[in-house]
């Protein structure tokens, strides 16, 4: 998921939020602050509500965060390494470098993130029954039980065991403990998440057919959205199953023909585009990347500045560049692939570039496993 921009580090993990959070955000605080909370509790000031409706969506917002920096801290202490942290319209993801070892992990990881919700939702019921004994009402009440209520909804659709919802990593977790397959129990998780998917997608087409209003059309929404991403998962498991025990050195392209970030996008099309029938090409300074230019990029820049336009300038920067070493498992580097130098990765030793992963090199990796995994049977 693509960040928009960064708020920061909580426990040590980039945080950051999709713009598509702002929508969301949006669409909570005025659904609450010119209808359900004016409604409920009627006599005050209009200014009030918008404040409750805002307090409210914040600190939800909060919550969606809380139950993600779980996972990513459960995910630390069981070894495994977190890129960061991203809110947005769905909810938020903490994205692994790597998957759980075993059963157990796998198990800890998914099932903290509803947990911390149903303890939130709790926390906030606990809070919201003693102002109503103590007395209180009104907005604060409204605020402290919608908290209390969204929390606790959050926990029970997440548990649902289903990928990619928490509950379908809790799944593949049993499925895996049980059978000792890995790919097995995904497969099994992401269909699960298929079906959810297509129940979800039904009930919200008959919920509006039948005049819930925009309700029924969001159910709809989420279930296009787990059907995608339960295919995607599926797709993974098998890739992984056919990539296990491949290490990034026997993929890579080995000694890739570099560049210096100080030539002009013209000289790289004429010199090194067409001379080399390469689509990417690594920037270095005494060996050691910098850079990487895509042939996208390139294309990016109009033909009359490419002969002032540096390649340092168009490049996808060393902070943003996928950096592997030639002993990592291919299957521990997948994650990490980013859109910025277009799912390549620089395999490094010493600080020193020694080779190239492209998205090629990866596909032919992909149908060796395949094929490796149709005949084993046989043998």
């Amino acid at each position: 998921m693509r960040v928009s921009f960064r708020l920061g580090r909580v426990v040590g993990v980039p945080v950051g939020v999709n713009w598509s959070v702002l929508v969301i955000f949006a669409l909570i605080a005025w659904a609450l602050s010119a209808s359900q909370f004016p409604r409920s509790y009627p006599g005050h000031p209009g200014w009030l509500y918008v404040l409750a409706g805002l307090t409210a969506a914040v600190v939800f917002f909060l919550g969606l965060l809380a139950h993600e920096v779980s996972h990513a801290m459960v995910a630390k202490r069981n070894g495994i390494e977190v890129e960061g942290i991203t809110l947005w319209l769905f909810g938020g993801v903490a994205e692994l470098k790597g998957e759980a070892k075993d059963p157990g992990a796998e198990l800890r990881i998914a099932g903290v993130g509803p947990l911390v919700s149903l303890l939130l939702g709790v926390l906030f019921g606990v809070v919201a029954l003693a102002v109503a004994m103590a007395g209180g009402g009104g907005l604060l009440l409204g605020v402290l039980s919608w908290l209390a209520g969204i929390n606790v909804l959050l926990a029970v659709f997440n548990i649902l065991p289903a990928a990619p919802l928490d509950g379908g990593r809790v799944l593949r977790a049993a499925v895996w403990k049980a059978t000792g397959d890995r790919t097995r129990a995904s497969v099994v998780a992401a269909r699960a998440g298929w079906i959810l998917g297509v129940l979800l997608i039904g009930l919200g087409i008959f919920q509006f057919l039948v005049g819930t209003g925009i309700g029924g059309l969001w159910l709809a929404l989420i279930g296009w959205f787990l059907i995608g991403a339960a295919g995607m998962e599926e797709r993974q498991a098998r890739m992984g199953s056919a990539l296990r025990g491949v290490r990034v050195g026997d993929v890579m392209t080995t000694q890739p023909q570099t560049a210096s970030g100080d030539i002009t996008v013209a000289d790289f099309v004429d010199h090194y585009l067409f001379a080399y029938r390469h689509t990417a090409l690594p920037l270095t300074e005494n060996g050691e990347p910098v850079g990487l230019v895509t042939l996208d990029r390139v294309r990016g820049i109009p033909a009359d500045q490419r002969a002032t336009t540096r390649l340092s300038e168009v490049a996808c920067r060393a902070g943003d560049l996928v950096l592997a070493a030639p002993e990592e498992e291919l299957t521990d580097l997948l994650p990490r692939l980013s859109t910025c130098a277009d799912g390549r990765a620089l395999v490094v030793t010493g600080g020193q570039l020694v080779g190239i992963v492209s998205p090629s090199d990866i596909s032919r990796a992909v149908q060796r496993g395949t094929l490796r995994d149709q005949l084993s049977p046989s043998r």
